[in-house]
């Protein structure tokens, strides 16, 4: 096994060496609070969240809010600001997502170092996917978002394409030596190959570049009044339509074929959709699998990584990765998904 590089020198906890979490407190997220005029009940609670920071708060005679800390050094204010803008702009046009709330301070807020937002709770659960009518919703919903996504793309945020999310993940895990000596070689020249085929994909197919949500999962989707509500607008980037539909389809292909169909009946309702980006699917699926492995390598030294994600960076991982790697090879040689 390759060494990983937090096995030589400091460890996390030292002090000149902490990350920069550590420091954020359920005693600072109360104060961070409590500067804008609220007053916290003292409850507190982390919600499932590893990039950022984001917490449930208590609000004395209020409903609790939603506190989202920012990973220092991610993204810019200029580029947090641009998809607070979007995410407002779609509220307001009607659209169920959630903004971050107005304050005379503006919606990027600052306390003690950190860069926050507040937000209104919003309860429900995930959308069932295999339920037509809720396919159909969030179609429309999504042809919605896209009809202003297309628009006009980000100036500030980065495109999600084979650079962004493949390239710069499989140098980052070569070059900082997390790949393990016995499998660095099927991971190089299988990596590689995968990327001259994405790049190739990406080269021959014709798509329109738009605004997206960007990691629009079925966790980031709550369900709730016969309604999707989408949440949590961080990877918003500029990119294929696709890209906001493919990861709510699931099962063999003549199940996500019908379930994309029910998608894009509703989609098509509020906004064009060009048949030519199904050939992405399997590309843009390859790049977020690259991408995972090069996103839990670069957090690795957050200490909240290797807690919750202790398999991440063994022989056994990397070996089952390497394997979903052949198999997205497979994948892309195969025709794209019909749609009826």
């Amino acid at each position: 096994m390759a060494a990983h590089p937090m096995d030589a020198g400091h460890t996390m906890n030292d002090t000149d060496t902490a990350h920069p979490y550590e420091h954020l407190t359920p005693d600072l997220v109360m104060d961070a609070v409590e500067s804008l005029g609220y007053v916290c009940d003292a409850r507190v609670f982390a919600l499932n969240s590893y990039e950022n920071r984001v917490y449930q708060v208590g609000i004395d005679g209020q409903s609790p809010l939603i506190a989202k800390f920012y990973r220092p050094a991610r993204w810019s204010d200029e580029q947090i600001l641009e998809e607070h803008g979007f995410s407002r702009t779609l509220h307001d046009l009607g659209v169920s997502v959630v903004p971050p709330i107005e304050h005379d301070a503006g919606s990027l807020l600052s306390f003690d170092g950190f860069r926050f937002a507040l937000y209104p709770r919003q309860g429900g659960h995930a959308p069932t996917l295999d339920n037509f009518d809720h396919l159909l919703s969030l179609g429309r919903a999504l042809g919605r978002i896209h009809a202003l996504g297309r628009v006009a793309p980000f100036q500030q945020r980065p495109e999600l394409n084979t650079d962004t999310f493949a390239r710069a993940s499989y140098t980052f895990l070569l070059d900082k030596g997390f790949i393990p000596d016995s499998l660095r070689e099927a991971y190089r020249t299988l990596g590689q190959d995968l990327i001259d085929r994405c790049d190739k994909v990406f080269a021959s197919t014709r798509f329109n570049t738009i605004r997206l949500h960007g990691d629009c999962h079925p966790g980031n989707i709550l369900w709730r009044d016969d309604a999707p509500h989408f949440v949590d607008f961080d990877d918003a980037r500029n990119g294929p339509a696709i890209q906001d539909l493919w990861m709510l389809l699931s099962g063999d292909r003549a199940q996500q074929s019908a379930q994309l169909s029910e998608i894009l009946d509703g989609y098509r309702e509020f906004c064009d959709f060009n048949p030519a980006e199904l050939l992405l699917i399997e590309a843009l699926r390859t790049l977020r699998i690259m991408h995972y492995a090069g996103w839990l390598a670069r957090r690795w030294e957050d200490p909240a990584f290797p807690h919750s994600f202790p398999w991440f960076n063994t022989e056994r991982y990397w070996a089952e990765h390497i394997l979903e790697l052949r198999e997205q090879l497979a994948a892309l040689q195969e025709p794209a998904l019909e749609v009826f």
